[in-house]
């Protein structure tokens, strides 16, 4: 058609964009070319361009969402969060760009620089008196496939310090369940290092129970899709009780994902689910901001 360009270098580069975008979503599509597709091939472009330059300008800054025991309304462990400070855009919130670095394989330089800042802020935390706080880090399969990672948190365990039975790795259901030979070989090797285990977003991927009891994991985190509606909804109410009952009997500890209203801290508190994460509590907020929270339960 016109619109797909008027010479052959043109009607090229545009099968091109089209070729990426069909590409974008997924497999078996195809994708007639539109201008708006050169608008977003640019715009990615441009953005793939200044995320690789973000490391090195120190852009990027970890935020960190508090733990809570509701038994106690203690803070007793927080999640560093990637956010990127954008000089034009302003702050960035991961799901714009996390899976661009992932696509690029910068996911892996990025994922160092998260741990080694969330383990440096561990020790800062404990060095100011703020006791041992369990850090959890969210792992991306490209770091967590890739054999030198052992050896990097290795480094950063010795180089900065930190208690490694204080820091949590946070896997996927669907990371551990891709070759679970090799995931049982680089658990068991982690594991030796000291460091804890947790799956993220229980229930949404393959959730046999018994992987549950070959790796070594600690930790369950109930995704915030099934906290959401379990006032409301009684399939939701069931799925997270049957998570919490089976979690207990295996003596795993389990975290609620997206806490956000006391109703549902009463609902999960009945069920003896006693530690949650959510905005009812506090946001993902910056080092700053959390040492103030942390500093308010000492007093």
């Amino acid at each position: 058609s016109p619109d797909d360009g008027k010479d052959p270098d043109t009607l090229l580069r545009n099968a091109d964009i089209a070729m990426y975008r069909a590409k974008e979503l997924g497999k078996n599509n195809f994708q007639y070319y539109s201008e708006s597709m050169t608008a977003r091939v640019f715009e990615r472009l441009t953005l793939e361009n200044n995320l690789r330059h973000a490391l090195e300008r120190n852009e990027f800054i970890l935020h960190y969402q508090p733990q809570i025991d509701v038994r106690n309304g203690r803070i007793f462990g927080v999640e560093a969060l990637l956010r990127w400070q954008h000089p034009d855009l302003g702050l960035v919130m991961p799901g714009n760009f996390v899976p661009l670095l992932e696509e690029t394989g910068l996911i892996e330089p990025v994922g160092i620089w998260v741990l080694e800042t969330a383990c440096r802020q561990s020790c800062q935390w404990h060095e100011s008196g703020m006791g041992f706080l369990h850090m959890s880090v969210n792992l991306s399969s490209r770091q967590f496939n890739n054999s030198q990672f052992i050896g990097s948190l290795q480094n950063i365990i010795e180089e900065t310090g930190v208690n490694p039975e204080y820091l949590e790795l946070e896997l996927t259901e669907s990371m551990l369940m891709r070759n679970t030979t090799a995931t049982t070989a680089a658990l068991n090797k982690l594991n030796q290092l000291g460091v804890r285990f947790a799956i993220d977003d229980f229930g949404t991927g393959y959730s046999s129970l018994n992987y549950l009891r070959r790796f070594p994991i600690e930790t369950i985190k109930i995704d915030r899709t099934f906290i959401r509606d379990i006032i409301e909804d009684d399939d939701d109410r069931a799925i997270c009780s049957a998570i919490i009952g089976m979690t207990r009997s295996l003596s795993l500890n389990v975290i609620a994902e997206g806490v956000e209203t006391h109703e549902q801290i009463d609902f999960l508190k009945n069920r003896k689910c006693h530690y949650i994460q959510g905005n009812v509590f506090s946001p993902a907020v910056t080092a700053e901001e959390m040492t103030r929270l942390l500093a308010r339960q000492i007093d």
